[in-house]
């Protein structure tokens, strides 16, 4: 994952740059080639601040002398007209990476953001709140790591590192049995195995062929709560689907042991940051 990481901090700010940049940013060619400067960047509004390592890597692409003094730390609650950076370098390239960079710092905030707000909700019972795949096309590991900035977990990354077998799937396989006995001859002991349901019934037929993470799919309150029941303990149980920052709470209650929840990063307002020279 470390090195996942990385690689996509590189990738996602080299795409982000070029795609601004194109052939040269005209307008900062009106300065002198030399010429340095120091900016600040300000948040104007409550949030939670993440993506640091991508704001740092826009300008050290384009100069890679600068210098950045941070006052606000990643999974920091930061407030309106906090000082969260200071960074010294090449006007040009402090010009050049303004946007990039600020797009990467909104952006990640408004997830990690909207995930406190979720994880704060359930405060006090055993769910965890976790994300899903419906993230922003590129960004996927840049979205789950702002989920965990707020505090909340990830699941799979994508299709090759967990099987999650969905009504098709079982369709196809012939069943629920057959659908997981499939699935585990596919599964290496890192790769997770979740089975959906939408009934009861369907949940007792996944415990008794031995599933250990089932999703309940649009389950209300009190169905879950009757799943918990008849789960007994034996695999853990997730409930997905229209869960929303009002409802979270109940849903916790019922005793699950996770929610996932597509808002997260998928239905997300930027934070409001300033960048100025000085």
């Amino acid at each position: 994952m470390k090195n996942a990481l990385a690689t996509a901090i590189t990738e996602n700010c080299r795409a982000a740059l070029a795609e601004d940049i194109g052939t040269g940013d005209l307008t900062a060619q009106l300065l002198p080639a030399e010429q340095t400067a120091t900016a600040q960047v300000t948040s104007r509004e409550a949030a939670v601040l993440a993506g640091r390592p991508w704001f740092e890597a826009c300008f050290r692409a384009l100069d890679p002398t600068c210098t950045m003094t941070w006052l606000a730390a990643d999974g920091e609650d930061i407030e309106p007209g906090m000082l969260l950076i200071e960074v010294s370098g090449n006007a040009r390239a402090l010009l050049t990476a303004e946007r990039p960079a600020l797009n990467f710092l909104q952006t990640l905030s408004a997830i990690a953001t909207e995930t406190r707000r979720f994880v704060d909700a359930v405060a006090g019972t055993q769910a965890r709140i976790l994300d899903t795949r419906k993230t922003l096309p590129g960004l996927r590991i840049a979205s789950k790591y702002a989920v965990r900035m707020g505090g909340g977990d990830n699941q799979r990354i994508g299709l090759f590192d967990g099987i999650l077998l969905k009504e098709n799937h079982i369709a196809a396989a012939g069943g629920i049995g057959a659908a997981l006995a499939a699935a585990r001859r596919l599964a290496t002991p890192d790769i997770t195995l979740q089975i959906e349901v939408e009934t009861l019934a369907e949940l007792n037929e996944a415990l008794d062929a031995g599933a250990k993470l089932i999703l309940l799919d649009n389950f209300r309150a009190d169905q879950l709560r009757e799943a918990v029941n008849i789960n007994a303990g034996r695999a853990q149980l997730e409930a997905s689907g229209g869960i929303d920052i009002d409802t979270v709470r109940i849903i916790a209650r019922t005793g699950v042991d996770r929610i996932s929840i597509g808002a997260l990063t998928k239905n997300i307002r930027a934070v409001d940051l300033s960048m100025r020279f000085i």
